[in-house]
């Protein structure tokens, strides 16, 4: 039967991967009757409008429209609102706007402001707004009046050194999105001072664009410099001198998280090495430090989403991994059972904790959990039970999930014929995908299609953008295989550090191993294993590179997009992680230096890349090109002129994965 058109390559482009139109950063209002969110209008639409719910009658509101505040062709990236979430500040095109959410669109007013502004945050009482321009963090009221600097460099600071700032590590690889914090009377701030001064600047250029002056960037590439982070305490009303928050920052040279509740402001630490996180008390009125809990791990501590946070009572939510089990815990102690394993800390509600787990009978399902105090170790409640990847917003009591708000977002050109599985001696999770035309024992070239890292899991419940692309190649004539093997979250902390000292050993094991268990155990999906190729995008993409160059007995082809060949080009916090200092370490880089396999390569390989990329730099792919064409090994490279980690330009990203299902037909078909 013949295939189907190539419509789905379109689709996602034009949809950024279906998040057009679909209902995004769910704010509860403190009453919990109404959900602010950001949604654009359709599934192709790219302005993103701020809209409030009544989640009693479900009628929406559409708060803010940047084509009406003069700023078509951009949307609102995001918002934050104060302590009863009815007054939302955003940026809009480099000016700060605020809108009162119970009254609709009328409201949204314009504030006057010093310079550009980024990141927006009104103060709990809904009094001022504080907001990031020139390095500088700065406060507003919220009538306009009052702007001034409430931290900013000095005649002492470098011209690297900024305030308020989540630095490229926090970012990237910790979680943390935030670089101040305010007190609860409004009056006051937690900030940060980032100092780049000593990290490695890096070159980003443009070779289309001759006339174009590479961009410089400071990357804390692997053994090398991190930003200098410090806490400071600062007065939003007046020029009262800061107060320095006080930690060893030479053992701990990491802030992974701070926040300030009602119980005073906090911060966990980690050390390089990331065996050890300590969360802090912070004195608001010396800046002084109070040890509140350590943890440790021989390997490395995981930092949980939403952790470390604290209840209305004061008890400190954090987790303690035991085993295969990474549990929450609430002053130290585990409060969740073996076998449900902690993904994520959603909202602190008073005393009730909502949050994200996966049990092992079920590691396809990630479901909304509710702790409460009752009994020894208080109540647990599952919230969710069918099957998929659930998410929510606790607040007022509230409850609301993605599903509650309705979605614009266009649905994928074709449908599913998946099969999730668990596979081989240890169980692994993978999904099959068919051709819907496939007759049973059909035979037809297999291709595996994981992402296998750390950073997400892909064999779920769920029906995401990368799910629907995977059935697109099936239906393309292949048997397309998804597989989560060691190191991927979900399983629990044991399998996670699994890839200790070595990322693709273990990984690549798996993928090969599942490989064969779904071929010998399900012959009616006709397996073609004299046929086996590999594509993949970023760890997948590094996955890829090592099926073909350390396994060509099993794999017979390769796509790999934007790649990490040399693990010394990447950021520190990430990387280390897995490999430790390299100095510490020299054989762990070593064994996963992919450039060191070139002279090996004997199978069809496609790289491509983006020129623009400041995440994974095409160096690494351009130094594998030239690694193989110095031994003499034919392959295929793809530059993208402009584009950077993710492609976003619509004709591009359409034509890479045609340009992928030619090379991929051209090697084993």
């Amino acid at each position: 039967m013949t295939p189907l058109t190539p419509s789905l390559p379109r689709q996602l482009a034009r949809t950024r991967r279906f998040s057009l139109g679909a209902p995004d950063q769910l704010t509860v209002t403190a009453d919990g009757k109404a959900v602010l969110f950001l949604r654009s209008r359709s599934g192709t639409d790219p302005e993103t409008c701020l809209w409030a719910r009544d989640l009693a009658d479900g009628t929406e509101r559409l708060i803010a429209d940047p084509a009406a505040l003069g700023a078509s062709g951009s949307g609102i990236g995001g918002f934050a609102t104060d302590a009863s979430g009815r007054l939302a500040a955003f940026a809009l095109a480099g000016e700060l706007w605020v809108a009162d959410a119970g009254q609709g669109q009328g409201t949204v007013r314009r504030l006057p402001t010093a310079g550009p502004v980024a990141e927006p945050v009104p103060d709990p009482t809904g009094r001022r707004v504080a907001y990031l321009s020139g390095g500088a963090l700065r406060v507003v009221g919220v009538d306009g009046t009052g702007d001034r600097a409430v931290a900013a460099p000095g005649p002492e600071d470098g011209p690297e050194v900024s305030y308020g700032v989540a630095e490229h590590v926090a970012t990237e690889s910790m979680g943390r999105y935030s670089g101040y914090w305010w007190s609860p009377d409004g009056e006051r701030l937690l900030v940060t001072r980032v100092d780049q001064a000593r990290v490695a600047v890096w070159y980003v250029a443009d070779p289309a664009n001759p006339a174009v002056r590479p961009r410089a960037v400071r990357y804390p590439a692997v053994g090398t410099a991190n930003a200098e982070v410090s806490l400071h305490l600062v007065s939003a009303t007046s020029d009262a001198g800061r107060v320095d928050v006080a930690w060893d920052r030479e053992a701990f040279e990491y802030l992974t998280a701070a926040g300030w509740d009602a119980h005073g402001p906090y911060a966990a630490v980690q050390s390089r090495d990331q065996r050890t996180v300590r969360v802090l008390a912070v004195d608001p009125a010396s800046g002084a430090t109070t040890l509140l809990r350590e943890q440790h791990d021989a390997a490395w501590v995981q930092l949980v989403p939403g952790l470390p946070q604290r209840t209305a009572a004061g008890a400190l939510v954090t987790h303690l991994d035991l085993g295969d089990t990474r549990h929450l815990a609430v002053d130290g102690e585990p409060v969740t059972p073996p076998g449900l394993n902690l993904r994520a800390l959603l909202s602190v509600d008073g005393d009730t904790v909502l949050f994200a787990a996966t049990t092992e009978a079920d590691p396809f399902s990630t479901h909304l959990w509710r702790w409460s105090h009752g009994g020894e170790a208080g109540l647990v409640e599952q919230l969710t039970h069918r099957p998929g990847v659930h998410s929510g917003v606790l607040r007022g009591g509230t409850l609301v999930r993605p599903q509650d708000v309705p979605s614009r977002a266009e649905q994928p050109a074709l449908p599913l014929h998946r099969t999730l599985l668990r596979v081989g001696e240890r169980r692994l999770c993978a999904a099959v995908h068919l051709p819907s035309w496939h007759a049973p024992g059909e035979r037809l070239p297999v291709l595996l299609d994981p992402y296998a890292g750390p950073a997400m899991q892909r064999v779920t419940a769920d029906q995401g953008w990368a799910t629907h692309l995977s059935q697109w190649f099936a239906e393309q004539g292949f048997v397309v295989l998804v597989v989560d093997g060691r190191g991927t979250p979900g399983r629990g902390p044991r399998w996670e550090r699994e890839v200790h000292g070595d990322v693709f050993g273990p990984p690549l094991d798996d993928q090969v191993d599942a490989l064969h268990a779904v071929a010998a155990e399900h012959p009616e999906y006709g397996m073609d294993l004299d046929r086996v190729a590999m594509r993949g995008w970023s760890y997948s993409g590094s996955l890829a590179e090592a099926a073909v160059l350390r396994r060509p007995d099993v794999f017979h082809a390769a796509v790999a997009g934007a790649g990490l060949t040399d693990q010394r080009l990447y950021d520190a916090h990430w990387r280390e992680r897995f490999l430790g200092h390299p100095e510490a370490n020299p054989d762990a880089y070593a064994a996963c230096d992919l450039l060191r396999d070139a002279p090996k390569l004997r199978r069809p390989l496609l790289l491509m890349h983006g020129l623009s990329d400041d995440n994974v730099f095409a160096a690494n792919t351009l130094r594998l090109s030239s690694a193989l064409l110095a031994a003499g090994r034919p392959h295929e490279t793809l530059l993208l002129s402009s584009s950077g980690h993710r492609i976003t330009d619509e004709a591009a990203a359409e034509n890479m994965l045609l340009h992928q299902l030619a090379f991929l037909r051209r090697a084993l078909c």
